[in-house]
């Protein structure tokens, strides 16, 4: 009993002195300009080893093993500001983010060929992005609403293997590590949304690598591009592509913007939002499965795809966050009810090619699989630990907060 009390004292000690290494910093971020909070801003520890992103009211909470002396954050259009927590207790930061502006000579880039820059950007890739395997830890979650209101609720830690970007997607895979979920108890809600594929979307729709998504010769030739404006990402110039749909064919096609780093030619941010002047293509695209009697009508989906550039100068996907929008009303109804249902997914820290192993077929989450039914019941105080998240935002927290009591 002597030697068990001992050990439990050194696990006793261990524990603390792990408690205490983990270091957390929090705050928000805003516009130095007009103070709007700013969401979507990137989150990074000074020596890039755990990242977070700001909710749509701007927070964060950044956790890392180690007290860390500097946070970098950055955001399209803006300048990346480098904060120092020296002489700070790392909470309730106001980080200002500064408007990036843009020097006339790159206006001169407006008059070149769109479609000769994004064929060099493709011709690029094997030079801009990995050539190893990558295991990315992220946060995921998913949330639908009916109206103003939550119905919905499912997040978890997962894993994405990612191999080089010269090889196909086959082998790239996601598995759940951890997840919770709630669904709403209200009798009015008569209808829920789940969403198939959930985080495999981060495989599916990282364009620079999945070429047969978007960037191929096939595809291209779909759509008219124009360059926009040139903007900034992290103090790094970017040229602006925008794409049109200027044929038409047997499935819906895309609008959106491509955002190409002015010095690499690596693509950086991909936003795209699928065409809805056919009601029919659009709703093959979005609706698996509905009720009998009941009209979808597709409103929006969107996507937006974020890559970062490491130390290295080798680009990572770094952030996913689709959006769906729908009508839906059962036939014997006058008004139709509007739903939303958003899905994000974050990088929170990356294994290098050394440690790194497959994610195997048995453990991988299928695109066929709705995440909400692969994850157990919301409540546990101490889930998350030490894991990296997106902070609710508040509307959300006090959803949660509801849908919690009711239970």
């Amino acid at each position: 009993m002597k030697r068990l009390g001992i050990l439990l004292v050194i696990w006793f000690v261990c524990t603390a002195l792990q408690a205490q290494s983990m270091a957390m910093v929090s705050g928000r971020v805003v516009s130095s300009a007009t103070g709007e909070r700013i969401s979507g801003a990137s989150v990074m520890s000074k020596d890039r080893s755990a990242s977070v992103i700001t909710n749509e009211d701007g927070f964060f909470t950044l956790k890392t093993k180690e007290k860390t002396a500097e946070i970098v954050v950055s955001h399209l259009g803006y300048l990346t500001e480098r904060v120092s927590l020296e002489g700070h207790n790392g909470s309730d930061l106001v980080i200002r983010l500064r408007p990036a502006t843009i020097q006339l000579q790159e206006l001169l880039v407006v008059s070149s060929n769109p479609r000769e820059l994004v064929e060099a950007a493709i011709r690029r890739i094997p030079a801009n992005y990995s050539r190893q395997p990558q295991l990315y830890h992220c946060f995921y979650r998913e949330t639908a609403m009916k109206r103003q209101h939550f119905i919905t609720v499912a997040e978890g830690v997962v894993d994405m293997y990612k191999t080089s970007y010269t090889a196909i997607t086959g082998r790239d895979r996601v598995a759940i590590r951890k997840g919770r979920r709630l669904l709403s108890s209200k009798q009015s809600d008569t209808l829920s949304v789940k969403v198939l594929g959930g985080p495999v979307a981060a495989v599916q729709l990282d364009v620079v690598k999945n070429l047969d998504f978007l960037l191929n010769a096939e595809e291209l030739n779909c759509y008219t591009m124009q360059m926009e404006p040139p903007t900034t990402i992290g103090d790094r110039r970017q040229f602006v592509v925008s794409i049109l749909p200027q044929c038409t064919l047997d499935y819906a096609l895309q609008h959106g913007k491509l955002y190409i780093d002015q010095e690499t030619l690596a693509f950086t941010r991909v936003e795209l939002s699928l065409d809805m002047a056919d009601r029919d293509k659009a709703t093959r695209v979005m609706l698996v499965k509905k009720p009998f009697g009941v009209r979808f009508r597709p409103k929006e989906l969107s996507y937006m795809i974020d890559y970062r550039m490491d130390d290295d100068g080798v680009m990572h996907f770094i952030y996913m966050r689709t959006t769906f929008r729908f009508n839906c009303d059962w036939r014997r109804r006058l008004l139709a009810t509007s739903f939303a249902a958003t899905c994000e997914m974050v990088v929170t820290n990356r294994e290098q090619a050394e440690d790194v192993h497959p994610i195997s077929g048995r453990e991988s989450f299928d695109s066929r699989d709705a995440f909400f039914d692969k994850v157990e019941y919301f409540r546990d105080p101490d889930f998350w630990l030490d894991y990296n998240i997106i902070e609710p935002t508040e509307s959300l927290d006090k959803a949660v907060e509801r849908l919690l009591k009711k239970r």
